[in-house]
């Protein structure tokens, strides 16, 4: 992990703050810019990683495909593009489906309190993930989540448990009628 990376602080319409870095905020519990990306397979199913035992929160829990937090003056689409490359090992054309923001405390005494930027995006190839951030992956049909996820809510990362039934519900709304 690198404590020299900054986040970009931002109030709660998503205007730029400053800057600050990544640890510093997190103790802090101020809101910064994030983004989430979830990727489908043709199938609907979702594309979930469970996170590296070595990460400094929710470590060994499953979550999204990838999330992460743009640099200073990186737009927050193309951070999401670079850290699908660097965390899953593949490209894949990513569309923005919402936002939100979210605050979750843990019990190593860090906050994550994110304006979370969604993307989604199909993908069918090959995936080579970071073993530095990746502990294993799969691809999952949101029934199947949704219904693990009432048994065993512990096993999935706090921002993965609020942002998952929203993108569902987006989901829902893209289908025409």
């Amino acid at each position: 992990m690198n404590n020299t990376l900054q986040v970009v602080l931002v109030d709660e319409h998503d205007n730029e703050l400053g800057v600050m870095e990544k640890m510093e905020a997190h103790e802090k519990a101020l809101l910064h810019r994030a983004f989430s990306v979830f990727v489908f397979n043709a199938k609907g199913e979702m594309l979930l990683q469970r996170r590296a035992l070595s990460k400094y929160h929710s470590a060994g829990l499953w979550t999204n495909t990838c999330c992460s937090h743009p640099y200073p003056g990186e737009a927050v689409e193309e951070a999401a593009v670079r850290r699908i490359q660097e965390e899953m090992g593949f490209a894949t054309p990513l569309h923005k489906a919402f936002s939100f923001v979210y605050k979750a405390a843990f019990d190593n005494g860090l906050t994550e309190h994110e304006f979370d930027h969604v993307f989604v995006g199909e993908y069918e190839g090959a995936i080579k993930p970071n073993q530095a951030e990746v502990g294993d992956y799969c691809y999952r049909s949101p029934v199947a989540i949704a219904s693990d996820m009432e048994l065993r809510p512990e096993l999935y990362t706090a921002w993965f448990r609020i942002a998952f039934p929203r993108v569902r519900a987006w989901a829902r709304q893209q289908v025409p009628a």
